[in-house]
């Protein structure tokens, strides 16, 4: 249907760009200014070649990333299920005979026993809370202060921060190269990454940096003046770009540079989860199991 639009709206006298810019819902700012590109420079076929590769490396680099992560995701998931159940099912039943034995429990018993308590006679309580709680979270991300102090939060996590920068940077370098190289000038390509880079605090810096970049301050400089979003690495291939007249060509290795960093970042990071969610788990096993057992252990040795 929308391509039915598309070609109704060229058959009336609208370019591709401008009738692609009409629903955005399907094709991101980047698509539409590098069509507008391509139909400005007569350079559409290039263009839309360009922008097939990058889809199928963005597509590729993404499914890696979200592979890896796939087995961490289910053992906590996993976790999660298990430990509701032994709230709403296990813990109740053997509260009642410990009860009818009169004994004095421990205080991991207890714990679990009023956890489980609550989770079973509150649970409209404890939902509402959950549902509030994200609710509210979803509302304070809605706004500018709130988006900008969770992306902050979100780069300053161990191990996750790192990682999420670098995924970030990936994608911001790799679409600031395909916009330069398909001859969208600079301001207009800076304007484009900042509101699809997805996080507020490289947006702001790309912002700011298009303002000085404006004034005639060459690109690596500006984005130098804010290390806590760009690396020095960064800029100092991107001075050489610069000075050489080649920046689309600096950018696309910068980007295939951070691709390979951020792959083996995951697969470190992928390595490292495995062993401790292992851990994890089996301290959380360990509790239930001492919680349980202690009681048991403690009623048959009194006989």
């Amino acid at each position: 249907d929308i391509i039915e639009q598309l070609r109704l709206d060229v058959e009336g006298g609208s370019s591709l760009a401008s009738s692609m810019e009409k629903h955005s819902a399907v094709f991101s700012p980047v698509y539409v200014a590098l069509i507008r590109a391509g139909e400005t420079g007569g350079l559409l076929d290039v263009v839309l070649t360009r922008l097939a590769d990058n889809l199928e490396r963005q597509r590729e680099f993404q499914g890696k990333v979200k592979g890896v992560l796939i087995y961490p995701a289910i053992v906590i998931i996993g976790m999660v299920i298990v430990a509701t159940i032994m709230m709403i099912f296990v813990v109740p039943r053997l509260s009642q005979i410990y009860k009818e034995f009169n004994t004095q429990l421990p205080l991991m018993t207890r714990v679990l026993i009023a956890v489980s308590n609550i989770v079973v006679n509150f649970w409209y309580v404890v939902l509402l809370l959950l549902i509030g709680l994200l609710w509210g979270f979803s509302l304070f991300r809605r706004t500018p202060f709130g988006k900008r102090k969770i992306d902050e939060l979100s780069l300053r996590l161990p191990i996750i921060g790192p990682l999420s920068r670098q995924i970030m940077l990936t994608e911001f370098v790799r679409i600031l190269g395909l916009l330069v190289g398909a001859g969208v000038p600079i301001l207009e390509s800076l304007g484009v990454v900042s509101r699809v880079v997805g996080n507020e605090v490289v947006a702001g810096a790309v912002r700011d940096a298009s303002k000085e970049v404006e004034k005639g301050f060459p690109l690596a400089w500006a984005l130098g003046q804010r290390p806590e979003a760009f690396p020095p690495m960064m800029t100092r291939m991107l001075a050489v770009g610069e000075e050489t007249g080649k920046l689309d060509e600096i950018l696309g290795k910068v980007s295939h540079i951070f691709e390979v960093d951020s792959e083996q970042q995951v697969r470190t990071l992928t390595a490292a989860i495995e062993p401790i969610i292992m851990v994890v788990l089996g301290v959380g096993v360990g509790l239930l199991v001492i919680g349980i057992i202690m009681p048991i252990y403690n009623l048959t040795s009194q006989f």
